[in-house]
């Protein structure tokens, strides 16, 4: 249990929000978690919050009402908002605008409170200036949206052979890391309201694929990217990039198994009949002749078919000696196509130079 506990600190730490998040199944519904964001903010020290209800941040001016609002809607297990006066560490006062909402488990019942923070009148440069309340409950939805989706991973996870070694923690944390590029896409240099929730897909998943290129570090296997700038929903875009990304890890685990070099492509494009089209591909050796990837697969394959299911897609595999195409039709309904000019580029090890090319993929599957 303590390797999925250090799993679920790996998924949210790095979150470019301030989260604390609290169990009320143990006495005095505890601190269990803080995240980076949380310390920076408040100062104190993750091991210090650890096992303290969430009161310490209380002081003398703060509002008995306020503090009664947040009581009762813990005792009532709902979601809700509510704006109090903390003390930092170095008992500076601030104004704290927390969303709570409750996380269910298997069963059904309450296994932790979530909550998302943020010093009201802070000016971070993120979308948080810009949409007050509104951005700050948009995040909170999406906070619990993917948190659902890592937590669902690392319970797949857990049940494979071997979850625990060292190759099984790298993979999480590239699909952790995923879903990190699409805070960012979220968050840095945005300058509409949280309102507009759609996202530059081909941005995402261009960081995506360059970030697997320039982790796999050869750069006799180069990368070519493809992508039209489609705007997409931002739950959409997370099923899309991880999609992509668990594609582009089998391609360059599996595709050049005694190869000394090789090409990998990444595709994005609206089709005029209002489909949104993703390719990879790779050339090289190929899927086993008898392959029906994803279904049989190990966990990888499991999620590129959950995930399929979750955005309602057809997946069209096309494989030979020579590489292997994967090339994914979702309703383009689901998303907002923009029509501007592509993103092209080559990218060796992770660095995008001027280029484009034709695409080809192949996997054993993780």
């Amino acid at each position: 249990m303590s390797d999925q506990v250090e799993m679920h600190r790996m998924a949210l730490s790095g979150v470019p929000f301030a989260l604390v998040i609290t169990n009320p199944n143990i006495d005095d519904n505890p601190i269990v978690f803080v995240n980076h964001a949380f310390t920076k903010l408040t100062g104190y020290d993750a091991d210090v919050c650890i096992g303290r209800n969430c009161r310490f941040l209380q002081g003398k001016d703060t509002d008995p009402k306020a503090i009664q609002q947040l009581r009762d809607g813990v005792s009532r297990g709902e979601e809700f908002m509510v704006e109090l006066l903390n003390y930092k560490a170095d008992k500076t006062p601030f104004l704290n605008r927390v969303f709570v909402s409750p996380l269910y488990g298997e069963n059904g019942e309450i296994q932790y409170f979530i909550g998302v923070q943020r010093a009201v009148g802070s000016r971070t440069g993120s979308v948080l200036d810009e949409g007050g309340d509104e951005a700050l409950r948009e995040i909170h939805h999406r906070v619990k949206n993917h948190l659902s989706m890592v937590v669902g991973m690392i319970r797949m996870q857990a049940r494979v052979e071997n979850a625990d070694s060292m190759e099984n923690y790298a993979t999480l944390a590239r699909r952790i890391e995923t879903l990190q590029f699409l805070y960012d896409e979220m968050t840095i240099g945005r300058t509409v309201a949280a309102s507009d929730q759609d996202i530059s897909l081909g941005a995402y998943v261009s960081r995506i694929a360059s970030a697997i290129a320039y982790l796999d570090g050869r750069e006799s296997v180069r990368l070519n990217v493809d992508l039209a700038n489609v705007k997409a929903p931002i739950d959409a875009a997370a099923q899309v990039g991880l999609l992509v990304s668990e594609l582009l890890t089998n391609a360059y685990q599996h595709a050049f198994r005694g190869r000394s070099e090789g090409l990998v492509e990444v595709r994005l494009r609206e089709l005029s009949e209002q489909t949104v089209r993703i390719q990879v591909s790779d050339d090289g050796i190929g899927l086993p002749p008898d392959s029906h990837w994803p279904d049989g697969g190990g966990l990888g394959g499991k999620i590129v078919r959950s995930l399929l299911t979750g955005l309602e897609a057809r997946l069209d595999v096309s494989h030979s000696t020579r590489g292997c195409t994967f090339t994914i039709d979702v309703d383009g309904s689901r998303f907002d196509a923009a029509s501007e000019a592509p993103t092209q580029g080559e990218a060796t090890a992770g660095a995008i130079s001027g280029n484009g090319a034709a695409m080809q993929i192949s996997h054993d599957r993780l």
